[in-house]
């Protein structure tokens, strides 16, 4: 749905009544800006997916203003933190308005004392860092896109940590956060009515239903985060091996040491090492008899550090592991917090560099079905290959998620030729989405464990995996947004309405 023209006028209009006019934006330019993700994106429909008009407020008010306008306009809003997701969540389907929350970006509070800071969501993991370094203190929610995701879309997707096993992921780090709802309310979220408490049991707990809604629930604008003493050490030791069953024995062994400063343990297969050997950004010059890597990363004070790394590479080397050495295991964990380098990174193809873009399918599956998963979607991807030359497979990984390696964040990432998509090659793309989906349920697991599953094909099997809890998803999106206007289209919700303002997308 895109707005009529008249329609445009009076939502203007009514902006400008809580907004500057330096704070709504309706240019061609601003809004193809915002319509982007990082993920595969059909371009030759990109058209399609525009907001009207931009809006960039700067506290609480002004974004409960703007929401309370849509409401009443019955117009779409769509909220926008650092556009890094993966799952289309920031994308506007049916146009409207766009809350871009990037002017929120203040540190409200430093508590020393409690540990804890408040924040607007629109600030980065990495600036709010580089702030809290002169105090010892660090806040470590640390994604791949560590310098460029903000903490309100790390709220709106629940984000997964790359050091989660030693700190927790999103959802344990974040204490409270203040959220406009979809009628323009404004609530806090939290346990119990303290901004500063990690654990309550006054009535229901609410926080996790207001974190990962991707944008569906409303809009969280300032936020209280947990804090931890910055570490004094880190190692990240990656090793080599000649076969996949052994990488993969020592990965569960490095999960299951028991190692208190272990903050992650990650499997590479065949097909990411053959990666790795190409890519500009991530190279990691291997001989060919290596045919899976491991890395483990540990953080915290020096003599821990030092003693749990012994214990690491005891039992590395007791699974058959080749050490890389500290240049190539500093330097590719260092590359892991900026990886939204790697789009349009190439395939040669007949003599010629193929400009492909960077797209990745996750799951959270259970360490003991990770080998019969990675075959399983290898060969989704390598039907893929033989039908057509848009798609290429870039390899697999599987991240811990937890300290005692319970399951595991297993990724299989793709490059695309966008330029060669088209319909037919897109219509394939959903396909082998929703057959990866499928491949995570047949094994118990969940379709994502990270970037949310609100997209074309993946979507498909969110009602089969929850079950009667869909039904409870879709109670809730009635009652909270009743005239279905934060950001329609995703995650099958508009199946909320019998009569649905915005029917859902074919």
């Amino acid at each position: 749905m895109t707005l009529l023209i008249e329609d445009l006028d009076t939502v203007v209009r009514a902006l400008r009544t809580v907004l500057s006019d330096e704070q709504i934006l309706t240019g061609r330019a601003d809004r193809y800006n915002r319509a982007r993700v990082p993920a595969p994106f059909p371009v030759h429909r990109w058209a399609e997916r525009l907001p009207d008009v931009v809006v960039l407020p700067t506290s609480t008010e002004q974004v409960a203003a703007v929401v309370t306008i849509a409401n009443d306009l019955r117009v779409p809003v769509v909220p926008r933190d650092g556009g890094t997701g993966l799952t289309d969540g920031a994308v506007p389907l049916r146009g409207g308005i766009l809350i871009d929350v990037k002017r929120m970006n203040e540190i409200h509070e430093l508590d020393l004392v409690n540990r804890t800071v408040t924040v607007g969501t629109g600030i980065s993991m990495l600036k709010l860092n580089e702030h809290l370094a002169a105090y010892g203190l660090f806040y470590p929610d640390n994604p791949a896109s560590y310098p460029c995701s903000l903490v309100g879309g790390r709220i709106g997707t629940s984000g997964w940590s790359l050091i989660g096993a030693r700190y927790g992921h999103t959802r344990d780090l974040v204490l409270s956060f203040d959220h406009v709802l979809p009628t323009g309310e404004v609530m806090h979220v939290g346990d119990g009515i303290g901004r500063k408490v990690s654990k309550s049991s006054s009535g229901y707990q609410l926080k996790h239903l207001f974190m990962g809604h991707q944008g569906t629930l409303g809009i969280a604008t300032r936020a209280t985060l947990k804090l931890f003493p910055k570490p004094e050490a880190e190692l990240s030791p990656f090793w080599s091996f000649d076969n996949y069953d052994d990488a993969y024995a020592c990965t569960g062994a490095l999960a299951r040491a028991g190692v208190a400063t272990f903050a992650g343990a990650v499997l590479f297969d065949e097909h990411k090492v053959a990666y790795l050997r190409r890519d500009d950004e991530a190279y990691i010059p291997q001989p060919t008899d290596v045919r899976a890597l491991v890395c483990a990363v540990m953080y915290g004070w020096d003599d821990e550090v030092r003693a749990g790394g012994k214990r690491l590479f005891r039992i590395a080397k007791e699974h058959g592991a080749r050490y890389l050495g500290d240049e190539i295991s500093e330097g590719d964990w260092a590359a892991r917090h900026d990886r939204y380098a790697t789009p349009l990174h190439g395939r040669t193809k007949d003599g010629q560099v193929v400009p492909m873009s960077w797209h990745c399918e996750d799951a959270a599956i259970n360490y003991s079905d990770v080998p019969s998963v990675t075959r399983a979607w290898h060969g989704i991807v390598a039907d893929l290959r033989r039908r057509t030359d848009v798609f290429d497979d870039w390899g697999m990984f599987a991240y811990t998620s937890g300290s005692t390696g319970v399951d595991y964040l297993t990724e299989i990432d793709v490059g695309i030729w966008e330029q060669q998509l088209d319909d037919r090659a897109w219509g394939m793309w959903v396909d082998a989405k929703r057959n990866i989906a499928r491949v995570a349920l047949d094994h118990g697991g969940s379709i994502s464990a990270c970037h949310g599953s609100c997209r074309e094909g993946e979507v498909d099997l969110v009602p089969e995996e929850l079950g009667r809890g869909f039904e409870v998803m879709l109670d809730i999106k009635r009652t909270l947004d009743p005239h279905n206007i934060m950001n329609p289209g995703k995650y099958h919700l508009d199946r909320a309405y019998e009569n649905p303002a915005y029917p859902e997308d074919d």
